[in-house]
This record gives C-alpha cells, sequence and structure tokens, in this order.
C-alpha cells in the first residue's frame, strides 16, 4: 500500500489538434497498434518504474504519477529507434499515437503491480522480520502467521489474482466512457499528452523535454553516486543523514536528507499535498511526539526499546492508523453517495455532477463528427461479454482453489465470496476514479482486511486478513486502471481491444517484473529495518490493523485510544470542512491522508518535498508556462535518476562492498 497521488497534465486544446480533424485520420487496425518494438520498450520502462516505485514504497509510501516520464519516455525511446534505422536505409512502420497509448498502458500496468502488489504493504507484513519488530510476546502476534518473501509464492500469487479485475468490469466500458460520460482525470490527461507528442509543435516541444529530463536523470544520478561514497556503515553516516537545521530538530528528524527522489515528488505533488505532509510532521515530531515523550514512566514504561509497541512506538504506528482510516472511510463512503447520486440523476437526465458534457449546437459540425469517430473505433472491436464473464469464473475458479494453497488459514468459501462481492466494489471504485480521479483501492483492501481477519480469528486470522487484502486491492485496482486506459484510448482513437490486450500483457509483465525487482531490494538490502533506508513503514501498519481486526484495542499504551479516536474524527471533520467550504478556501486544507504519513516515518521527506513543492512555487511566478511544460520532466529526471542508481547500489550491497567514508555529524567537544 502506498499513498499514490495523481495530478492531471493541463494542456492547451489547440495543442492537441494543430493539423487536420481527427476524422480524416486514418487508424490502423488493433492488431497493428501492438508491436514488438512497443512490448520490448514497455518491459524496459516497467522494470525502470517498478524499481521507483519499490523504492517509494519501502521508504515513504507516497507514489506521485509518474506517466509523465513514462509517456516521454516511451515517445522518445521508438522514435529513437525509428529514426536510427531509418538513416540505415531499414523502412519501418510509422510512430503512430495508437502505439504509443498501447506502451503507456503496458508500462502503467506493469508498474501498477509494484502497488498493487503489496511488496511495501500486505505481503512484506507477512515476514518474519515484521513479526520480531512488532514483538514476539505481543497479543495476537503469532509465530505461525509468517511467510517470508519467495519469487516463487510472490509471481503465482500475482498470477492468480491480478487479471481478475481486468475482466470484471469490460461489459461495462460503453456505460462508463460513453454514456455516463466519466472524465477520469488521469486517463484524460494522458490521453491529451500523448496527442500533442504526434502533432508538430507538439512532437518539438516533446523533442524538448526529453532533452530536460535527461539532463536531471543525469545530474540526479552522478549526485546519488557521489552520496553513496560518504554514506558509510549502517544508517548514521551520509548526506543522508545530514543535520541541516541543527543538531536538536535533527533527532527529532528535522532535516534535509539531499534526496532528487523526494525533491522530484514535491515538484510533481500538488501544492497542497507537500505542505499536508510538512504540516503533519510539523504536528507529531515538533509538537505530538515530545509530549508525549514527556510522560514516559506514566504514560508507558520508561527504558523500552524504540521499537515497543508499548511505549513511543505504539502510539506514532497506532495514530497514524487512525488518520489514515478515518480519510479512508471518508472518502470511501462519499464517493460511494456520488455514485449513487450520479446513477440516480442519470436514470431521471438530472446530472448535476462535473462530468464531461459535450454540447453540441449547429456550428459545431466539426465536433460533432470527431465525437462520432470515436465513438465508431471505441465501439467497432468490441469483447464480447460471453468472453469477459466467462474469463472472470474461469479465472476466479482458478484462484479460489490456489489460494488456500498459498494461505492455508484463507479458506476456499472466503475467497469465493470475496470475488462474488468484487464487481460492485470494483464498479464503486472505478465509477468514483472516474469522477473525482481518487483510486481507493487501498480503502477497500484495508476492509476486507479487517473483516476477514475477525472472521477467522486467532488461528490463523491475521495471515488470513493480509492475504484477502491483497485480493481485494487488486482487483479493485486494475479494474479502475483498465478503465482508466478505456478513456485514453478512446480520446486517441486506440481500439478498445487493442487497450485490453496492452493491459493483459503489460499485467502479465507486471507479474514477473515486480517480483523480481523487488527481490533485488530484499536480497541486497536490510527491508523492514527500523534503522535502515527502506524501512517499510506500512507493514508494521498492515499487521497491527490485523491484530487490531482479531485482538481490538486492550493492549494499547495509556491514553492511546482515545488520541486515535481524536484524530479519527479530526480527519472525518477536516475532509467534510474541505467538501463543504467555497474552492478558494477548501484549496489550503490540508489532506488528513498525506499527513499520517510523516507521524510514523518521520519529517525527513517532508522537508525535501517542500523544497520540491517551493521549487515550483516559484518558477510558476517566474515563467508559468515554463513551469507547466518542464516541470514534469524535471521531476521525472530527478526520481529516474536516483532509481537508475538503486540498480548498482544494489549490485554493490549484495557483493558486499561497502562506501569507503562514513561522513558523520556531531556535537563538538567542549574543551
Amino acid at each position: 500500500m502506498g499513498t499514490e497521488i495523481s495530478e492531471p497534465l493541463i494542456l492547451d486544446k489547440e495543442s492537441i489538434d494543430d493539423g487536420a480533424g481527427i476524422e480524416s485520420e486514418l487508424v490502423p487496425e488493433w492488431k497493428d497498434q501492438i508491436t514488438i518494438r512497443g512490448l520490448v520498450v514497455s518491459a524496459l520502462l516497467g522494470t525502470l518504474f517498478c524499481i521507483i516505485t519499490h523504492k517509494l514504497n519501502l521508504t515513504v509510501g507516497i507514489i506521485p504519477s509518474l506517466n509523465v516520464g513514462a509517456g516521454l519516455l516511451g515517445f522518445f525511446f521508438v522514435k529513437s529507434w525509428t529514426g536510427f534505422l531509418t538513416k540505415l536505409g531499414f523502412q519501418v512502420s510509422p510512430f503512430t499515437k495508437q502505439e504509443n497509448a498501447v506502451i503507456q498502458t503496458c508500462v502503467v500496468a506493469c508498474y501498477g503491480l509494484a502497488f498493487s502488489g503489496g511488496f511495501g504493504s500486505y505481503m512484506i507484513a507477512m515476514d518474519e522480520r515484521t513479526y520480531k519488530l512488532i514483538g514476539a510476546d505481543y497479543p495476537g502476534n503469532r509465530a505461525e502467521d509468517i511467510k517470508n518473501p519467495g519469487l516463487g509464492w510472490m509471481t503465482g500469487f500475482l498470477f492468480v489474482v491480478s487479471f481478475l479485475g481486468l475482466f470484471s468490469l469490460t461489459p461495462l466500458r460503453k456505460v462508463m466512457v460513453l454514456d455516463y460520460k466519466l472524465t477520469y482525470p488521469s486517463g484524460t490527461a494522458t490521453a491529451m499528452l500523448i496527442n500533442s507528442f504526434h502533432t508538430h509543435s507538439g512532437a518539438e516541444l516533446a523533442g524538448k523535454q526529453v532533452k530536460c529530463l535527461g539532463k536531471y536523470l543525469s545530474i540526479s544520478f552522478i549526485w546519488s553516486c557521489f552520496k553513496w561514497f560518504f554514506s558509510g556503515i549502517g544508517d548514521s553516516c551520509g548526506f543522508d543523514n545530514f543535520p541541516s537545521f541543527g543538531l536538536m530538530l535533527f533527532r527529532n528528524t528535522f532535516y534535509f536528507d539531499f534526496s532528487p527522489t523526494y525533491v522530484g515528488c514535491g515538484l510533481i505533488c500538488p501544492h497542497i499535498v507537500n505542505c499536508s505532509v510538512l504540516l503533519g510532521a510539523i504536528i507529531s515530531w515538533g509538537f505530538l511526539w515530545p509530549f508525549i515523550s514527556a510522560h514516559a514512566g506514566d504514560w508507558y514504561p520508561s527504558g523500552l526499546e524504540s521499537n515497543n509497541f508499548k511505549g513511543l512506538y505504539g502510539y506514532k504506528v497506532f495514530i497514524a492508523i487512525a488518520l489514515i482510516l478515518g480519510d479512508g472511510l471518508y472518502n470511501l463512503i462519499k464517493i460511494i453517495y456520488i455514485s449513487a447520486k450520479e446513477v440516480c440523476n442519470k436514470s431521471t437526465k438530472q446530472s448535476k455532477l462535473p462530468i464531461v458534457n459535450e454540447v453540441i449546437d449547429n456550428e459545431s459540425s466539426k465536433v460533432l463528427a470527431e465525437q462520432r469517430k470515436r465513438d465508431d473505433i471505441f465501439l467497432k472491436d468490441r469483447i464480447p461479454t460471453w468472453f469477459a464473464a466467462s474469463g472472470y469464473v474461469a479465472l476466479a475458479a482458478i484462484s479460489t482453489a490456489t489460494i488456500p494453497i498459498i494461505f492455508p488459514s484463507l479458506k476456499w468459501y472466503l475467497v469465493l465470496v470475496s470475488y462474488i462481492i468484487a464487481p460492485a466494489l470494483a464498479f464503486c471504485n472505478s465509477y468514483g476514479t472516474g469522477l473525482t480521479d481518487w483510486n481507493l483501492s487501498s480503502t477497500y483492501g484495508k476492509i476486507g482486511l479487517f473483516i476477514i481477519a475477525s472472521l477467522v480469528g486467532s488461528d490463523g486470522g491475521v495471515m488470513a486478513g493480509l492475504a484477502a487484502c491483497g485480493v481485494m486491492m487488486s482487483i479493485v485496482s486494475t479494474a479502475a486502471d483498465l478503465m482508466q486506459d478505456f478513456k485514453t484510448g478512446y480520446l486517441t482513437l486506440s481500439s478498445a481491444k487493442s487497450m485490453f490486450v496492452s493491459q493483459l500483457l503489460g499485467t502479465a509483465m507486471g507479474c514477473v517484473i515486480a517480483p523480481l525487482t523487488f527481490w533485488m531490494f530484499w536480497t541486497a538490502f536490510e527491508v523492514g529495518s527500523p534503522d535502515g533506508p527502506y524501512k517499510a513503514p506500512y507493514a508494521v501498519i498492515f499487521r497491527e490493523m490485523a491484530i487490531l481486526g482479531i485482538e481490538g484495542f486492550s493492549e494499547l499504551p495509556k491514553h492511546c485510544l482515545a488520541l486515535c479516536f481524536g484524530f479519527f474524527i479530526g480527519a472525518v471533520l477536516v475532509n467534510l470542512l474541505r467538501d463543504v467550504t467555497p474552492k478558494e478556501i477548501s484549496q489550503f486544507i490540508p489532506i488528513p491522508m498525506a499527513m499520517a504519513v510523516p507521524f510514523y516515518i518521520g519529517a525527513y521527506f517532508a522537508a525535501d518535498m517542500f523544497v520540491g513543492t517551493v521549487i515550483l512555487f516559484i518558477w510558476e511566478r517566474i515563467n508559468q508556462k515554463e513551469a507547466e511544460d518542464y516541470a514534469g520532466a524535471v521531476a521525472s529526471g530527478l526520481i529516474c535518476g536516483d532509481g537508475i542508481w538503486t540498480i548498482p547500489s544494489a549490485i554493490l550491497s549484495i557483493l558486499r562492498i561497502n562506501p569507503p567514508i562514513c561522513m558523520y555529524f556531531g556535537p563538538s567537544l567542549s574543551s
């Protein structure tokens, strides 16, 4: 699990179409939209973005939208390849926007499994390291509920759960995209980006953006390499532990750690997200944790280890859980209400929600012709309902038989019930995503975790709940992603069948690439260690949620339950305030989900992200157009360069080659 932040890319309408109208555009057959070169590029980019997603998931859990970087790099690689072959005298097929859309879909489907596959949440919550971190004597935390990561079972699990979501809502693609005209903001933004690449002015801008991305990718890679030489052994050396604001604030995790990844995240994420993260860090590490620490010996026994749940560590974890659940449940109920209300409005032709209304007047014959062509192409290559239904039933049967073999405590009838109700939940999530761009798959997963853990009980409930969380997250997440892709395909004149097949191929790639790239982290680094760079913060949170579903709240430290209740209600009220106040006020109200992340992890990455948002804010004030055009490329370059350095860093770690220098900062000695 992670908090996935996406921000729509806004492009001028004329950049989408600076030539002849789409009604005269030749569209290749769906089979021609899927090419060998496109699949090779998709596999390469899928590997890169899986590494980046794992790194973010295992450090802070905030994953920004990487669509701009994926789109730019996909366009660059294929354009470069076709240009190179043309110069050699070979005849190559032209690079169309439909092929570009297929590559984008494939890449996003591939690295999406690095998120929904639970490598930073429910899956790693099962391992022995997380079990020991919580404590062998902690009530409900049993040694029997351990399953360490393994390439075989992780890959098999992903293959049996990741495809069902693709078949669950396919018959409703016309309803969601054409009848309801849902916006799917990220899907629309991706389509606008791809369309702009394939115009003269857009291709010229894309070339400049790729150069910008490459420049900052190189800078980020070189800087990460330079930092490594000073990082020594352990977790207390190097620029990652630079006391930028003094040693006192450093002890409370307030420092700038010179991470290109987090600065890049700050450039991509909306300003309110970055400010919310910083506010959460100030509230928790600036006031709340020092206040609770002052009551050591009264509220909890003093002298406990830093990761003992009966001490301050327990407050950190459970208050973060309360904020996450308060925000997630509020938005879940809100989106279900909005979706139900909109369905009712549709039936009475009284739509009141901000969906796309394509108004056609007497002077809009060109727009009408374009829409007709889009509709015809979208409906031309049908995916038969019987195929989708039989595919779902067959995959559900295989999964129902297989999952209990991997997780014996999750009985077959619980898996079957999950698959019976999953399409309804997938529809709710996909509809809500189309309206608001909020994919709440992790919230549905947590609900499944609590319900199954409490039903199974103390004898295997932890493992059953975590596995059920994975089943539910995979279905609702991939279903929403597929609808986003259908929207992208509709706007780029891509066949629905090619989008569906590319999603299948990307998912198959992800089922192999995501576990392999995670295995690199697992073998090279101490993943899950509270003193290491890859703390996997959500592993402890998800395991504790499963234990809570079984044991209740009896073992929480003093006043912890009251504080959790207060923060849960606070998260609900802050969200309510965001919804009822005017936009000019609500845009300054923080987001509780973003505030929750530093409560448990620390304040250091909040400083980095805030630096990114300050850079973007100043850039926008100096040159708004330039910031719009290049901020995404700069951010993607910073994130990708640091992500690429992870590969040689992991190889050096596996070979037991340590950095030669430990740069350490401490108080000066008194004379």
